[in-house]
């Protein structure tokens, strides 16, 4: 694995990566204009998760290019349900908003440190502020589930020292590119309004993670994606595993955190079960096993949030399944963390687009 350490130019002048690898801060920079694939395979998109041990909210805004998407859930792991409900716009294209009053058009700044998120139509408004410190995000999503509202009024704070960052490139394409950063573990309060309940998320209890995605991706692939977050011994905990985002040999996106810092793994493997007709059983029990023995988990699902968008030549193929994590998370120094009944999730996602 190559970790990058000094801030550097995340392309060179032929739209090609400057240096595949990892690092534990965002510090390539990444400029749009610098791109030299067809602007109509760059894909950008911030999502936000924060949820409880009862309930959780995913906001998701992206720019595809071709096509805008902005997406809300509301997750009860009390009741094990899930609502989920998205607008979508064509050909956004990267194109700034300039004027906050009106703002249609989706803004996704080059960097996750600076920057606002906005997008506003007659059902949704929606916004991502950064003041520099805390994360504010706001949702007003008309009848978002038959005639009822969702509110969402959530501050996000504490933001960890380190985070997950990868820049992998895709063997296909030489322009194609994944720009990637995951931070996990920020604490979170504020409230939610659903229809006639209101749901308080309190600081002490509430965990929230942001995975700011840029890059340039290939028509077709999947990749497995998965996170939890807690507090164990009194420091906050969290991890980050995943493959399928371009060629990993310089760089994959495992990670333990603990008390804000990172700690490297090597490749983990989803294990998941597989019905009697070998199609994947997603609400059965699975497990994840680590190349360097660090991350030992079985993974009891409670929910899938599943959408199938089906058009044609475009398709996306999600199975995002929340359930507890039990098993052991050894740290750089070999510290051996026992973990239980955490509350996580783990995603297969397949995609044409």
């Amino acid at each position: 694995m190559v970790e990058i350490v000094e801030e550097c130019e995340l392309l060179n002048k032929f739209g090609e990566l400057n240096n595949a690898g990892f690092s534990k801060q965002l510090l390539q920079i990444y400029d749009r204009n610098k791109i030299k694939a067809s602007k109509f395979k760059i894909k950008e998109w911030d999502y936000y998760l924060i949820h409880n041990n009862d309930y959780g909210i995913a906001l998701t805004v992206a720019d595809n290019s071709y096509m805008g998407l902005i997406s809300a859930s509301i997750l009860n792991f009390k009741n094990r349900t899930e609502k989920t409900k998205s607008i979508m716009t064509f050909f956004p294209m990267g194109k700034l908003n300039t004027n906050f009053n009106e703002h249609k058009k989706i803004n996704m700044p080059s960097s996750s440190k600076t920057g606002d998120v906005m997008f506003k139509n007659k059902n949704c408004d929606i916004r991502f502020l950064h003041d520099g410190k805390n994360r504010k995000l706001y949702l007003n999503f008309l009848n978002f589930d038959k005639k009822q509202n969702l509110e969402v009024d959530l501050t996000l704070t504490d933001e960890p020292k380190q985070s997950m960052v990868i820049a992998t490139p895709f063997k296909e394409n030489k322009k194609a590119f994944y720009y990637n950063q995951k931070i996990v573990g920020f604490k979170a309060y504020g409230e939610v309004k659903f229809g006639n309940e209101n749901i308080n998320f309190k600081k002490d209890d509430t965990f929230a993670l942001l995975d700011w995605g840029r890059g340039v991706w290939t028509y077709k692939n999947t990749w497995f994606w998965g996170a939890g977050m807690s507090t164990i011994n009194g420091k906050s905990f969290g991890f980050n595993i995943g493959y399928g985002f371009g060629d990993t040999k310089q760089a994959t996106e495992n990670m333990l955190f603990y008390g804000g810092v990172a700690h490297k793994l090597e490749h983990v493997t989803f294990n998941i079960p597989k019905t009697e007709n070998g199609k994947d059983d997603f609400l059965s029990p699975w497990t994840f096993s680590s190349s360097d023995g660090r991350f030992e988990m079985n993974f009891t699902p409670i929910l899938n949030r599943h959408s199938d968008t089906n058009a044609l030549i475009l398709r996306s193929n999600q199975n995002q399944v929340f359930g507890y994590f039990d098993g052991i998370a050894i740290l750089d120094d070999g510290t051996k963390l026992e973990i239980k009944n955490l509350l996580g999730f783990a995603e297969k996602v397949f995609n044409k687009w």
